[in-house]
């Protein structure tokens, strides 16, 4: 009998802020997996997470907005932590991407490894190797994925300017 593993991994929040990015609610898994540098198997299964963990709606296709907020709030820095590393090139993440960095003046740049990036900074392990790829694909997952990097690494301040901005963008109000 094989047991099945309903554990969150990374990849499924990063499918679960691509789902919120693109708003829209017929969405399909082969899209949304060349976008996002994963396999089909790899969305079905992330789907199958996300509804088990009641991260999805039954339906598969619905983000249960107001319980990824409490878990990117209370949980993600904790199942999935990160710390700066060395100085690299790489793609901008936490306060050093848009829509932080209009908001918080820092001398500090944090970024995503990436070959093709144009920013030095301290390094943010992505929450999946695709992230880079992904964001430069899409503007709006780009923006979604620095908020949460604000929530992995930033201080108090830069976490209190990324939930408010989340809370708008899934549509919470206040």
């Amino acid at each position: 009998m094989k047991s099945e593993n309903h554990q969150i991994k990374p990849q499924d929040v990063l499918l679960l802020l691509k789902i919120v990015s693109d708003n829209n609610p017929n969405w399909n898994q082969k899209p949304v997996a060349e976008d996002l540098g994963l396999s089909q198997s790899e969305v079905s299964e992330a789907v199958a997470r996300c509804k088990y963990a009641g991260l999805l709606a039954p339906d598969g296709k619905t983000v249960m907005r107001m319980s990824l907020f409490e878990f990117l709030q209370y949980g993600l820095r904790y199942v999935f932590p990160q710390k700066p590393g060395a100085v690299v090139r790489g793609l901008a993440t936490s306060h050093s991407a848009s829509p932080l960095k209009e908001l918080i003046q820092s001398n500090e740049a944090y970024v995503w490894p990436y070959g093709k990036g144009n920013v030095r900074g301290q390094s943010i392990v992505p929450l999946y190797p695709s992230v880079p790829e992904a964001a430069l694909k899409d503007n709006s997952l780009h923006e979604l994925l620095a908020l949460t990097d604000a929530l992995r690494v930033g201080r108090s301040r830069e976490k209190e300017f990324a939930l408010e901005i989340l809370k708008k963008r899934f549509g919470l109000g206040e």
